[in-house]
């Protein structure tokens, strides 16, 4: 053990920059998985923990006010029920902020089924009967806290915020969902409808439930509006289950790179380390010694970069800003985050610990005496066409000796030139390219591993700047990704159609306004709510993004998102039936429009074709298009000034928006990623050298000079990156394609929105890690063609 141990402090001391650079990529793959599952856990449970203790209800349905609600908890599979409350639609205005709230009239005592969960403040007090309390996101909105005082637009109304609370339900999204604003019943003066809450005995009867309490209602007509914990759960994820999905895909693929990587290390030492374990063997080390050598050095190389990884993230991850810092704070409180703090390390371990192991058993299997390595038997052609013949081509020639018998190669590598290489050496090729083109390729199997192995941790660099790339397009062309209209306009009843269009057109960086109506509506079964749309007209029609298909342009005729298809299980060309209040719609779908809203559960007709079923249908809303260079927010200003508050003025919500933290893990990645391969490639220089130094005396004797010597190692090395480069490349695009299409697919927006990176950067990827690899190996290279005659004959013997 004693003897074990100063071999390798020797070795260590040897290579020191090889084992810290196997230290810090171990580190940054081990914190990537560690925030990986943090974000998951953050997706997942703060809306899980705000449901379990608000003791949530499992579905929401909003009916009109003449809806016998309380039948309802009667049905079959429902436990209990929340109201039915009187709701009430309105609009609150805070600090120059406006935004549409549903005001719920609710008993003073806190109900059992989804009762807020307050966070700042107090719940409603009959003391204070102008009193409400807000949904925390509509809060952070309207800039609003406790004790402040908000006016209800058009009206002399004014209610003061008692205090703050979270929910289970659909959060506020401007345009979209309106806020929820908890109040006692004498507030709600003017009801317009009602809403129950059914906590089911089984969740997963969901679908089963929905339509039995739609037909005990009385059928579509009475309902506004279906939402399901389901729903509300993945509105609550978000962007941060991306996040965690991005971020775990790339430390599985970095932790793959990363063992590989390693196994070529200790493969490559071991071929390097021929003597030096023939003489441990000499000595009296057994094969599972050795073996446990080389395996233990490299696991203590893991363990020691996994434990740094968890101190790290453990110590100082709830401080990183922005959305990592919350999900590591949230994760760090949950039940099950200190198993992951081990369990992931400990994980990425003995994955690493695996790969090597194979490796190592090679390491045991070398015989106690080291056998000959043939030299490149091609300096013999090289020789002949340059004129020259080797002094050891002469003294074999003059004093013929008998062959050692070597053991039989499993690696088909010829040092005889190909005909490609005698060709080039003919037509006056420089011999340091040839000779540095067929000592890259020489021995074929070798010669693909350490290609594979490098170009693994290149595609998965050309897939992360495929994510960069994409989110950059849906900030710089939103057009392309579903979001043609900058701005959403709301009239109040204070202006006609006439004079809202009017106003819109007198500002001069307002391209196009599109009338439009947007309405919940029910699918057949009448389990899920989507979202009906009508945009534009025929003779000016709304221009969506366009994924497949046509547009509409004819009678009943419309285009869905990839959500409402995957819903339906519908397809392009099929007739589909949803049902708005009692009136039932037959659209035919002739296209799928790229829909980042609703989930993709949107289908967008013009609103001439819903006018031919409802011809006293009116526009309540505007879509702007802004003229480029506009600025959204001056315009807004603008617009809500000229309306003299009767126009509500709002940002189209972009997805990437909340995408904006994985810049900086897509950034984070590609220098773990570059991490691995610059570990690989300090490898594969390594053998290149070790292989060459028998060769040295070869090539002096031939007349190669030591700057063509080195040459030869910088163009063996450049040939291998350039390969990996060519195959990363050729590879990683497409996969980069159909990975975040495949996302796209799944989260509803549709297939179509992945972007990959110009054919100019990419040529300046492979062109950048072909020429530091190059670079890289000049130094090695040009030490080892400088080395003393003594040398060399001590490294050949």
């Amino acid at each position: 053990m004693r003897a074990t141990l100063r071999w390798a402090h020797s070795d260590l001391r040897t290579h020191r920059g090889e084992a810290l650079f196997l230290v810090l990529s171990t580190a940054g793959i081990v914190v990537s998985l560690l925030l990986a599952t943090a974000l998951f856990g953050y997706a997942t449970n703060p809306w899980q923990r705000v449901f379990t203790q608000t003791h949530g209800a499992h579905v929401w349905i909003h009916t009109s006010a003449s809806a016998r609600a309380d039948r309802l908890a009667r049905l079959d599979g429902v436990g209990s029920v929340a109201g039915p409350y009187a709701t009430e639609s309105a609009t609150l205005a805070s600090r120059g902020a406006r935004a549409l709230v549903e005001l719920r009239a609710t008993p003073e005592r806190l109900p059992s089924v989804g009762r807020p969960l307050i966070v700042s403040g107090d719940w409603l007090d009959p003391a204070t009967p102008d009193g409400v309390v807000l949904e925390s996101h509509l809060a952070r909105a309207l800039l609003a806290e406790p004790g402040d005082t908000l006016t209800l637009p058009g009206t002399a109304r004014k209610v003061t915020v008692l205090g703050v609370a979270d929910s289970a339900e659909s959060r506020y999204s401007p345009g979209d969902q309106p806020g929820l604003v908890w109040t006692l019943p004498p507030a709600v003066r003017d009801p317009n409808g009602q809403v129950i809450g059914l906590r089911l005995t089984d969740p997963g009867d969901t679908d089963y439930v929905v339509p039995r309490a739609v037909k005990a209602l009385g059928g579509a007509d009475a309902i506004g509006e279906v939402d399901t914990w389901q729903q509300a759960r993945a509105e609550a994820q978000g962007d941060n289950r991306l996040l965690g999905q991005v971020l775990a895909l790339f430390g599985l693929g970095a932790l793959v790179a990363a063992g590989l990587a390693v196994h070529g290390a200790i493969a490559t030492r071991i071929r390097g380390h021929l003597r030096d374990i023939s003489v441990l063997k000499a000595i009296g080390f057994t094969p599972g010694q050795v073996v446990r050598v080389f395996l233990l050095q490299h696991i203590a190389y893991a363990l020691l970069g996994a434990v740094a990884a968890a101190t790290l993230t453990q110590s100082l991850g709830n401080r990183i800003p922005g959305r990592l810092g919350d999900a590591i704070g949230v994760w760090q409180g949950l039940p099950g985050h200190t198993p992951a703090l081990f369990a992931v390390p400990a994980g990425a371990v003995l994955f690493i610990a695996a790969t090597t192991g194979l490796a190592a058993w090679r390491a045991g299997r070398v015989p106690p005496v080291p056998v000959p390595i043939p030299s490149v038997r091609g300096m013999r052609t090289l020789s002949t066409r340059t004129g020259r013949a080797s002094a050891s081509e002469r003294t074999r020639h003059a004093h013929p000796q008998p062959q050692a018998r070597l053991p039989r190669r499993t690696d088909r590598s010829s040092g005889r030139l190909s005909a490609v290489a005698r060709r080039a050496i003919a037509l006056r090729v420089p011999p340091a390219f040839v000779l540095g083109w067929h000592t890259a390729f020489a021995r074929r199997l070798r010669s693909l591993a350490t290609v594979a192995r490098l170009a693994l941790p290149l595609l998965l660099i050309v897939v992360a700047m495929s994510a960069w790339t994409t989110i950059d397009r849906f900030h710089s062309r939103p057009e392309q990704i579903g979001l043609p209209a900058a701005l959403t306009v709301r009239a109040d009843a204070g202006l006609s159609d006439r004079d809202t269009r009017a106003l819109l057109a007198g500002d001069e960086e307002v391209a196009d306004a599109y009338p439009g109506v947007k309405m919940a509506a029910l699918v057949p079964n009448q389990s899920v709510t989507i979202a009906l749309r009508g945009l534009g007209t025929r003779a000016d029609p709304y221009p969506y993004a366009l994924a497949e298909g046509r547009r509409a342009q004819f009678s009943h005729e419309a285009v869905a998102g990839q959500g409402l298809l995957s819903l339906l299980n519908a397809r392009i060309g099929d007739w589909v039936r949803i049902t708005v209040g009692s009136r039932p719609q037959i659209l035919h779908i002739v296209g799928r429009s790229i829909e980042p809203e609703n989930a993709g559960r949107v289908v967008t007709t013009s609103l001439d074709t819903l006018r031919e079923i409802d011809p006293r249908l009116t526009p309540t809303l505007y879509q702007l298009r802004l003229r480029p260079g506009a600025d959204p927010r001056e315009v807004a200003d603008r617009l809500t000034d000229a309306g003299h508050g009767h126009l509500d003025v709002h940002a189209v919500t972009n997805p990437a928006d909340g995408l904006s933290p994985l810049r900086g893990v897509v950034l984070g990645l590609i220098l773990v990623l570059a991490l691995i391969g610059l570990i690989e490639l300090l490898t594969a220089i390594g053998g290149t050298v070790r292989e060459g130094e028998r060769d040295l005396l070869a090539l002096k004797a031939i007349g190669l000079s030591p700057r063509q010597i080195t040459a030869v190692t910088m163009t063996a090395t450049g040939c291998t990156a350039l390969v990996a480069a060519l195959v990363g490349t050729a590879l990683g695009t497409p996969l980069a394609h159909w990975l975040i299409n495949a996302q796209g697919r799944s989260s509803g927006i549709g297939a179509g929105i992945a972007q990959g990176p110009s054919p100019v950067v990419l040529v300046l990827f492979d062109a950048a890690a072909v020429l530091g690899a190059a670079g890289l190996a000049a130094l090695p290279a040009a030490r080892a063609a400088r080395r003393r005659l003594a040398d060399t004959l001590s490294a050949v013997a």
